[in-house]
C-alpha cells in the first residue's frame, strides 16, 4: 500500500537550482523502468521534443516546458533578448506538432481587429461576412507582444482564457488545440506597453532562452550553412493526435496530498514578506495541470513532488510582485521561490 508522509526539502546536498530539479526529475525517470502511460501517446510527445531538438539546440529543458505548457492547454512568454531563438523555437513546435501556425508581429499600429477577426459587406450578397483574424489558428505566436497597444494586447484575453472571441455581438470559438506564444525583449522598453499583472496571469509559464555555450553556438553556425533546420522539421503528430494526449494528462492521477502540497506552496507566496503580490488562484490551477503534463513525459500516471518542483518557478515566478525590500536588496522571484519551495512541507512517496 502506498501513503504519503510530509518531509522538509532540504539542500545541504544539492543546492535548489532549476538545474538540480531536472536532474533530480531525471534521476526519478531513470529508476522508473515502466511506463505507466498510454505507450503511443507517450512516444508520440517524446517525439515532439525530439523534433524541436534538431532545430533549436541546447534548450532541452526549456523545449520541455514548452511542450509541457501546450500538452495542459496552457499558453507560453517568452522572456529575452532579441536573437536568441524565441520565433525559431516557436515555429518549430507548429511545424513538428503538425498544427496551424501564424505570426502577429506587434506594433503600435497593429489593431484589434487584426488579431480577433472583423465584419465585411458583402455588396453582392448585401450581407455581413465575417473575415478570420489571427486567432483562428491552433498555435499564436505574438511576438514583441509589449510593442502593440493595451487594447490589442487585451484583444488576447478572451481568446487565451475562454478559447473564443466575440466580433460585434457574436462569437467564434478558436480552434482546439489553441496556444499562444508571445515574446518580448525585456531589455528594450522604448515605445512599449508593459503587459499589466492581468494578462501576465494567464500565461502559464514563463520562460528565458539564455545564450548558449560556445559549443552550441558553433553547432548552429555550421547547422545554418546550407539549407534552414527547420525546413528539415517532420510533423510527427497532428491535432487528433495532440487531443488524444491532453485527455491521457486529464486521467494522471493528484493524490490529495499533492493538491495540498500545491495549495501551500501557492499560499506561501501570499504570506511572503518579500512579495507585494502573491499568487492567485489561477496559478493553483494551472500548476495542477502543469504538473500532470510534465509527470506524464515522464512516463507516469501519478504526480511526484518533484513534477511541482520543476514547473514551480517558472509557472508562477511572472505572477508575482516583489516588495520594495527585495528590491533593494536585489532579490529576483526565482530566489524567493526558491525559498518557498524549500521552507514548504513536501508529501514524499513511501512504502508501508
Amino acid at each position: 500500500m502506498v501513503k504519503y508522509c510530509r518531509k522538509t526539502i532540504t539542500v545541504k546536498t544539492i543546492p535548489f537550482t532549476e538545474e538540480a530539479v531536472s536532474v533530480t526529475a531525471a534521476q526519478i525517470m531513470a529508476n522508473e523502468a515502466k511506463i505507466s502511460v498510454p505507450e503511443s501517446s507517450y512516444k508520440a510527445a517524446q517525439a515532439l521534443i525530439s523534433e524541436v531538438e534538431k532545430v533549436v539546440i541546447g534548450k532541452h529543458n526549456e523545449i520541455v516546458l514548452l511542450v509541457t505548457a501546450m500538452l495542459s492547454g496552457g499558453h507560453v512568454l517568452i522572456e529575452d533578448v532579441p536573437g536568441t531563438g524565441k520565433t525559431t523555437l516557436a515555429a518549430a513546435l507548429a511545424r513538428s506538432a503538425g498544427l496551424d501556425f501564424n505570426r502577429a508581429q506587434f506594433t503600435p499600429d497593429v489593431m484589434a481587429s487584426d488579431i480577433t477577426g472583423f465584419n465585411v459587406y458583402n455588396r453582392q450578397k448585401e450581407m455581413f461576412e465575417f473575415r478570420e483574424g489571427l486567432v483562428m489558428t491552433n498555435i499564436l505566436l505574438a511576438d514583441e507582444i509589449n510593442r502593440a497597444s493595451p487594447k490589442t494586447q487585451s484583444a488576447l484575453l478572451e481568446a487565451m482564457e475562454e478559447s473564443k472571441v466575440t466580433v460585434d455581438g457574436t462569437t467564434y470559438r478558436v480552434p482546439d488545440p489553441f496556444m499562444v506564444i508571445a515574446t518580448q525583449n525585456p531589455t528594450g522598453y522604448v515605445g512599449t506597453y508593459p503587459l499589466p499583472e492581468a494578462q501576465l496571469d494567464r500565461f502559464a509559464i514563463r520562460l528565458s532562452m539564455g545564450y548558449p555555450t560556445e559549443e552550441e553556438e558553433v553547432n548552429i553556425i555550421t547547422d545554418r550553412r546550407g539549407i534552414n533546420p527547420i525546413e528539415k522539421v517532420n510533423a510527427v503528430t497532428d491535432v487528433e493526435t495532440i487531443r488524444g494526449i491532453r485527455a491521457a494528462i486529464q486521467q494522471v492521477a493528484l493524490e490529495p496530498e499533492i493538491c495540498r502540497y500545491i495549495v501551500r506552496l501557492v499560499h506561501a507566496t501570499r504570506k511572503s514578506s518579500k512579495l507585494s503580490l502573491g499568487a492567485s488562484p489561477r496559478a493553483s490551477l494551472l500548476l495542477m495541470k502543469l504538473s500532470q503534463a510534465y509527470a506524464f513525459l515522464r512516463g507516469r500516471d501519478y504526480v511526484l513532488p518533484e513534477d511541482i518542483a520543476f514547473v514551480f518557478i517558472p509557472g508562477i515566478a511572472h505572477r508575482i510582485v516583489l516588495s520594495q525590500e527585495a528590491r533593494l536588496n536585489r532579490e529576483t522571484q526565482s530566489d524567493i521561490l526558491g525559498e518557498i519551495l524549500r521552507s514548504v512541507e513536501a508529501p514524499f512517496k513511501t512504502q508501508r
